[in-house]
């Protein structure tokens, strides 16, 4: 099956905000909003995207049936080039693009073709760029049938995508589509024109966070959108091929701005669960261990769930020697406790990787 994509925005005959998209409109705006806000009350937002997105990342992965365990995820990080598994290191690579991509929309206030490419060379390291050859379908994964045959052609490809960005950067003025609304269509859309060989998927959901920050919706990009994907992965797909077939919008659009308000409403209450327990251990560690107390300590816990000596050497700029005092110290108080992987020492933060797992 193949359908002819039109350029965007869609023709103002097709009515995307009905009485029940707006309605889903407000809730949806209420929790992001209320989500931008709790993600400021953490000081240092390293942390949160050290671990929101990585679990971002992680979730958005299994989408594309590459599944890792959060131990997997959290023991590996990329300044050392150290993971558990290959699914853990092709999940930190999707976060390094999301990082990438977050610093560019940030610094720059747009997002260009050179971007979108960067993204996902970053993530899959194949510099393939953009389709050029014909050939690619997408097929039902029971019965192997064609249920869809994006653009073939290099040259319509690569003019779908200009448009796409045009849209992606459209200014949020009266007479258009709220943002929300403009995020659930320039999805299907980038989806749709299917513009890479590979990780696809994972590259939309990308924008989709970018797209967020770009428009003010969210300072950070840590909003957990794949963990509704994930426990909705076949209505995901079903409705994604809805729209190609009947040209129904409604039902695409109320699944992604019901991803929206769940996710937020989820990833609030992750957010104030690491302040809180970030000010408690705060507190306990100035109380008992004044010596040992730092604010560059407690980042450190919270930015690595799994962390080790060189992290400690590295971040608060001591030496090893004192970094494994410092380690020992925190695992006799009970603030982490030591495993032995292969031949390295870990120091798990227990209460926050429960936190970040519940």
């Amino acid at each position: 099956m193949s359908t002819s994509l039109q350029p965007l925005p869609l023709p103002a005959s097709i009515t995307l905000e009905t009485p029940a998209v707006l309605r889903q409109l407000a809730r949806a705006h209420r929790q992001l909003a209320e989500l931008k806000g709790a993600a400021g009350t953490i000081p240092n937002e390293v942390i949160l995207i050290n671990t929101l997105a990585l679990q971002e990342a992680k979730d958005s992965s299994e989408i594309e049936n590459i599944v890792t365990t959060d131990d997997e995820l959290f023991r590996g990080d990329t300044t050392t080039s150290l993971f558990a598994s290959v699914a853990a290191k092709e999940v930190h690579s999707y976060a390094a693009a999301l990082k990438l991509g977050f610093e560019r929309v940030r610094a720059q206030k747009f997002l260009r073709l050179d971007d979108v490419l960067a993204i996902q060379d970053t993530m899959l390291a194949d510099r393939t760029g953009l389709r050029t050859l014909p050939g690619t379908v997408l097929k039902n994964q029971e019965t192997g049938a064609v249920i869809y045959t994006p653009p073939q052609d290099g040259d319509e490809i690569q003019r779908l995508v200009g448009n796409f960005l045009e849209y992606f950067h459209q200014g949020d003025d009266a007479d258009g589509p709220d943002p929300l609304v403009r995020m659930a269509v320039q999805h299907h859309q980038f989806e749709s024109i299917h513009p890479f060989y590979d990780g696809n998927g994972r590259t939309g959901r990308i924008l989709n966070l970018l797209h967020l920050v770009l428009h003010g919706l969210l300072d950070l990009p840590v909003l957990y959108l794949s963990r509704h994907i994930v426990r909705h992965k076949a209505d995901y797909y079903r409705l994604l091929q809805n729209v190609r077939d009947t040209g129904d919008w409604e039902p695409w659009v109320l699944y992604m701005l019901r991803a929206v308000e769940e996710t937020s409403r989820q990833t609030i209450g992750q957010i104030y669960g690491i302040r809180d327990l970030m000010q408690s251990t705060k507190q306990r560690l100035r109380r008992e261990y004044p010596k040992l107390y730092s604010q560059d300590l407690i980042n450190n816990l919270f930015r690595h769930p799994y962390t080790k000596i060189e992290f400690i050497e590295r971040d608060l700029g001591v030496s090893r020697l004192t970094a494994t005092k410092y380690l020992t110290l925190l695992t006799t108080a009970g603030f982490v406790r030591k495993q032995k992987l292969g031949r390295t020492n870990f120091y798990l933060n227990e209460p926050l990787l429960k936190l970040l797992s519940s």
